[in-house]
Protein backbone atom coordinates (compact mmCIF):
# COMPACT_ATOMS: atom_id res chain seq x y z
CA UNK A 1 0.00 0.00 0.00
CA UNK A 2 1.01 3.68 -0.25
CA UNK A 3 2.90 5.16 2.74
CA UNK A 4 1.17 7.39 4.65
CA UNK A 5 2.30 9.55 7.76
CA UNK A 6 -0.92 10.30 9.77
CA UNK A 7 -3.64 7.61 10.58
CA UNK A 8 -6.82 9.14 11.82
CA UNK A 9 -8.68 6.04 14.30
CA UNK A 10 -12.03 6.97 15.24
CA UNK A 11 -13.93 4.68 17.55
CA UNK A 12 -17.29 4.43 15.70
CA UNK A 13 -19.02 5.86 12.55
CA UNK A 14 -20.86 8.08 14.29
CA UNK A 15 -17.67 10.11 15.17
CA UNK A 16 -17.06 10.92 11.31
CA UNK A 17 -18.51 13.99 11.63
CA UNK A 18 -15.69 15.48 13.92
CA UNK A 19 -13.08 13.59 12.69
CA UNK A 20 -13.74 14.81 9.36
CA UNK A 21 -12.22 17.78 10.70
CA UNK A 22 -8.70 16.14 10.72
CA UNK A 23 -9.02 14.73 7.50
CA UNK A 24 -9.41 18.38 5.46
CA UNK A 25 -6.63 20.24 7.75
CA UNK A 26 -4.39 17.40 6.76
CA UNK A 27 -5.37 17.58 3.25
CA UNK A 28 -4.16 21.43 3.33
CA UNK A 29 -1.33 20.57 4.28
CA UNK A 30 -0.79 17.88 1.25
CA UNK A 31 -0.54 14.98 4.38
CA UNK A 32 -1.00 11.60 3.18
CA UNK A 33 -3.33 10.30 6.24
CA UNK A 34 -5.47 7.37 6.11
CA UNK A 35 -8.45 6.95 8.19
CA UNK A 36 -10.35 3.85 9.74
CA UNK A 37 -12.95 3.08 12.22
CA UNK A 38 -11.86 1.08 15.40
CA UNK A 39 -13.32 0.61 18.73
CA UNK A 40 -11.10 0.20 21.69
CA UNK A 41 -13.83 -2.36 23.26
CA UNK A 42 -15.83 -3.74 20.21
CA UNK A 43 -13.08 -4.18 18.50
CA UNK A 44 -9.80 -4.49 19.87
CA UNK A 45 -7.53 -7.00 17.78
CA UNK A 46 -8.74 -5.00 14.90
CA UNK A 47 -7.45 -1.41 16.80
CA UNK A 48 -4.53 -3.87 16.79
CA UNK A 49 -4.31 -4.99 13.51
CA UNK A 50 -4.77 -1.32 12.20
CA UNK A 51 -1.89 -0.12 14.54
CA UNK A 52 0.26 -2.55 13.16
CA UNK A 53 -0.43 -2.13 9.56
CA UNK A 54 0.09 0.98 9.48
CA UNK A 55 3.49 1.33 11.15
CA UNK A 56 4.54 -1.38 8.23
CA UNK A 57 3.06 1.42 5.98
CA UNK A 58 5.28 4.41 7.50
CA UNK A 59 2.33 6.21 9.67
CA UNK A 60 4.41 8.78 12.29
CA UNK A 61 1.37 10.15 13.72
CA UNK A 62 -1.81 8.26 15.36
CA UNK A 63 -4.72 10.16 15.54
CA UNK A 64 -7.65 8.49 17.83
CA UNK A 65 -10.84 10.38 18.21
CA UNK A 66 -13.28 8.46 20.57
CA UNK A 67 -16.12 9.38 23.01
CA UNK A 68 -17.72 8.20 26.02
CA UNK A 69 -14.93 6.38 27.89
CA UNK A 70 -12.62 7.27 25.13
CA UNK A 71 -10.47 4.71 25.13
CA UNK A 72 -8.94 4.51 21.91
CA UNK A 73 -6.41 6.80 22.47
CA UNK A 74 -4.91 5.08 25.31
CA UNK A 75 -5.11 1.57 23.29
CA UNK A 76 -2.94 3.06 20.71
CA UNK A 77 -0.66 4.34 22.82
CA UNK A 78 -0.21 1.08 24.75
CA UNK A 79 0.99 -0.31 20.69
CA UNK A 80 3.23 1.84 19.62
CA UNK A 81 6.00 4.02 20.73
CA UNK A 82 4.96 7.10 17.42
CA UNK A 83 2.95 9.93 18.54
CA UNK A 84 -0.67 9.62 19.73
CA UNK A 85 -2.90 12.67 19.67
CA UNK A 86 -6.30 12.02 21.30
CA UNK A 87 -9.97 14.18 20.19
CA UNK A 88 -12.22 13.47 23.02
CA UNK A 89 -15.76 13.75 21.25
CA UNK A 90 -18.67 15.09 23.38
CA UNK A 91 -21.33 12.30 22.44
CA UNK A 92 -22.33 11.28 25.52
CA UNK A 93 -25.14 12.56 27.76
CA UNK A 94 -21.74 14.24 30.62
CA UNK A 95 -21.23 16.17 27.31
CA UNK A 96 -17.96 14.70 26.41
CA UNK A 97 -16.09 15.67 30.51
CA UNK A 98 -15.85 11.61 29.93
CA UNK A 99 -13.89 11.51 26.86
CA UNK A 100 -11.74 14.08 28.06
CA UNK A 101 -11.03 13.00 31.89
CA UNK A 102 -10.62 9.31 29.46
CA UNK A 103 -8.38 10.40 26.82
CA UNK A 104 -5.80 13.08 29.30
CA UNK A 105 -5.90 10.87 32.20
CA UNK A 106 -3.35 8.08 31.06
CA UNK A 107 -1.06 6.73 33.60
CA UNK A 108 2.54 8.00 34.11
CA UNK A 109 4.70 6.15 30.92
CA UNK A 110 2.23 5.50 27.91
CA UNK A 111 1.52 9.34 27.13
CA UNK A 112 -1.32 10.37 24.74
CA UNK A 113 -1.33 14.09 23.47
CA UNK A 114 -5.14 15.38 24.18
CA UNK A 115 -6.25 18.16 22.52
CA UNK A 116 -9.76 20.11 22.83
CA UNK A 117 -13.19 18.56 23.06
CA UNK A 118 -14.72 18.26 19.24
CA UNK A 119 -14.43 19.36 15.85
CA UNK A 120 -11.94 22.17 17.44
CA UNK A 121 -10.02 19.40 18.90
CA UNK A 122 -10.04 17.62 15.81
CA UNK A 123 -7.92 20.27 13.59
CA UNK A 124 -5.60 20.82 16.36
CA UNK A 125 -4.83 17.58 16.75
CA UNK A 126 -3.87 17.54 12.63
CA UNK A 127 -2.52 20.95 13.56
CA UNK A 128 -0.38 19.23 16.09
CA UNK A 129 0.58 16.54 13.99
CA UNK A 130 1.77 18.67 11.09
CA UNK A 131 3.80 20.64 13.57
CA UNK A 132 5.74 17.24 14.55
CA UNK A 133 6.00 16.23 10.88
CA UNK A 134 7.53 19.70 10.42
CA UNK A 135 10.09 19.20 12.53
CA UNK A 136 11.94 17.17 10.00
CA UNK A 137 10.47 18.83 6.83
CA UNK A 138 11.21 22.41 6.04
CA UNK A 139 8.37 22.83 3.16
CA UNK A 140 5.90 21.62 5.62
CA UNK A 141 7.24 23.93 8.28
CA UNK A 142 6.79 27.22 6.14
CA UNK A 143 2.95 25.72 4.98
CA UNK A 144 2.53 26.08 8.46
CA UNK A 145 4.06 29.12 9.35
CA UNK A 146 1.94 30.83 6.42
CA UNK A 147 -1.11 28.97 7.95
CA UNK A 148 -0.15 31.08 10.95
CA UNK A 149 0.58 34.46 9.52
CA UNK A 150 -2.79 34.40 7.55
CA UNK A 151 -4.69 33.37 10.79
CA UNK A 152 -3.26 36.35 12.51
CA UNK A 153 -4.27 38.61 9.11
CA UNK A 154 -7.74 37.45 9.33
CA UNK A 155 -7.87 39.17 12.73
CA UNK A 156 -6.38 42.90 11.25
CA UNK A 157 -9.48 42.71 8.82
Amino acid sequence: MDQFDVLILMGSASDEEVMEEAARTLESFAVPFRVAVASAHRSPERVRRLVEEAERDGCRIFIAGAGWAAHLAGVVASLTVRPVIGVPIPSSPLQGLDSLLSTAQMPGGIPVATVALGRGGARNAALLAVSILALADDDLREKLAGYRREMAQELDR
